[in-house]
C-alpha cells in the first residue's frame, strides 16, 4: 500500500507539474504539486523502513547488495528515460514541425508521425534478438555497454538535425538508434538475472520492470519540462511576430501568443492546429469590414484564402461570404438611406 500509494503520488504530481499554474507557465511550485511530491516521497521512505522489517518483503532490497543488479537495474531506469523522452521529443518534431511543413493535416499527423518511427521499432527488431543469442555466448557487458553507446552516438547525431530535415538521414538515425536500444535490452535483463540467486528472480523481474516503467513516466515530466522552459523565452515573441505578420490583429495575435507553451505543445501532440482559429477569426474579420463597405458605400470583398483552415470551416467560411455577397446591395442601399 505504502509503495503503490507513494509512486501513484509522485508520478501524479509530476503529471500536474507540468500544467500551468497562476502566473508561471508550469505548476511545480504549486500546493497540490508540492503535496503530491513531498507525499510520494513520505511513502516510499515508509515503504522502505517496512520492506526491511518483515519476513516477506515485496522488494527485497538486500539484493542492491548485488553491484551487477544495482548497476543492471540503474542502467535500465535511465535508459528507459532516455528511450521515453526521446520518443516524445520526435514525435512532436514531426507532429509539430515537419509534417505540416511537408504538406500534411494536422488532423493526420498522430498517424503519419507513427508511421514515419518506424526505422526505430525496425532497428529494435533486428538487433533485440541477435544481441540476445550473441550475449548467451559471449557474455553480456559488451553488447550493454556497447548498445548504450550506439544509442548515446544517435542522440548527438540527431543534435544535428535542422527542423526541416531530409527524412532518409533522419530514418538512418532511427534505425541506428533502435539498434542501440535493442543491443542493450536482452543482455542487460540477462546481466541482471544472472546475478541474482535463483529463488529471488521473481522478485528481481518485478523490481526490474518497476523502474523501466518508472524511468518512461519520469521521461515526459523531464523531458517536457526542458521544452516548456525553452518554449516559454522564445515562443510567445516569436508566435505574435508572425501572427501579426501574417494579417492576424496584434490584440489577437498577443492574446493567443500569452497563452502557456504547453497548450502549443500538447496541440502538436494531439494533431490540433493551434493557430486554426486565429486564421478563421481573421477571415471572419476582412469578410466582416466587407460587408461594412468602403467610404464610398461600396461593399468591398476580397479575396479569403482558407485553403489551410480544416474543411469544415472551409465550407462554412465559403457560405458566409457567398451570403454577403447576396446581401451587398441591401447594404449599400441601407448606408445610403441613413446617410440621406
Amino acid at each position: 500500500m505504502t509503495f503503490a500509494a507513494g509512486m501513484v503520488s509522485i508520478l501524479i504530481g509530476i503529471t500536474y507539474g507540468l500544467q500551468p499554474h497562476g502566473g508561471s507557465d508550469m505548476g511545480w511550485t504549486g500546493p497540490w504539486v508540492l503535496t503530491e511530491l513531498i507525499g510520494g516521497v513520505v511513502l516510499l521512505i515508509a515503504f522502505w523502513l517496512i520492506e526491511n522489517r518483515v519476513a516477506e518483503p515485496m522488494f527485497n532490497l538486500k539484493l542492491f547488495h548485488i553491484r551487477a543488479f544495482s548497476a543492471g537495474n540503474l542502467a535500465g531506469l535511465l535508459a528507459a528515460i532516455g528511450r521515453g523522452g526521446l520518443q516524445f521529443m520526435l514525435i512532436i518534431w514531426l507532429q509539430g514541425i515537419w509534417l505540416p511543413l511537408h504538406g500534411y493535416n494536422f488532423e493526420s499527423t498522430p498517424l503519419w508521425a507513427g508511421i514515419f518511427m518506424l526505422p526505430l521499432t525496425a532497428g529494435f527488431l533486428i538487433a533485440g534478438p541477435a544481441s540476445g543469442w550473441l550475449s548467451d555466448r559471449f557474455g553480456a557487458r559488451p553488447f550493454a555497454t556497447g548498445g548504450m553507446l550506439v544509442a548515446a552516438t544517435s542522440f548527438g547525431l540527431l543534435m544535428f538535425l535542422p527542423a526541416d530535415f531530409a527524412f532518409p538521414v533522419f530514418a538512418a538515425l532511427l534505425l541506428v538508434n533502435g539498434i542501440g536500444i535493442g543491443m542493450f535490452a536482452a543482455p542487460n535483463t540477462t546481466g541482471i538475472m544472472n546475478r541474482v540467486p535463483s529463488h529471488q528472480r521473481g522478485v528481481a523481474s518485478g523490481m526490474r520492470a518497476t523502474f523501466q516503467n518508472t524511468g518512461m513516466v519520469l521521461s515526459i515530466g523531464l523531458f517536457f519540462s526542458l521544452i516548456v522552459v525553452g518554449l516559454s523565452s522564445a515562443l510567445p515573441t516569436t508566435m505574435s511576430a508572425g501572427l501579426i505578420a501574417n494579417g492576424v490583429p496584434s490584440a489577437t495575435a498577443n492574446q493567443i501568443a500569452g497563452a502557456p507553451p504547453v497548450g502549443s505543445l500538447f496541440a502538436a501532440f494531439l494533431g490540433y492546429n493551434p493557430m486554426k482559429d486565429a486564421r478563421i477569426r481573421r477571415h471572419a474579420e476582412q469578410v466582416d469590414r466587407a460587408a461594412i463597405g468602403d467610404d464610398h458605400g461600396q461593399a468591398v470583398l476580397p479575396e479569403v484564402d482558407v485553403r489551410p483552415v480544416h474543411p469544415r470551416a472551409a465550407n462554412r467560411l465559403h457560405g458566409f461570404v457567398d451570403h454577403v455577397h447576396h446581401c451587398r446591395h441591401r447594404v449599400v442601399d441601407a448606408r445610403r438611406e441613413i446617410r440621406s
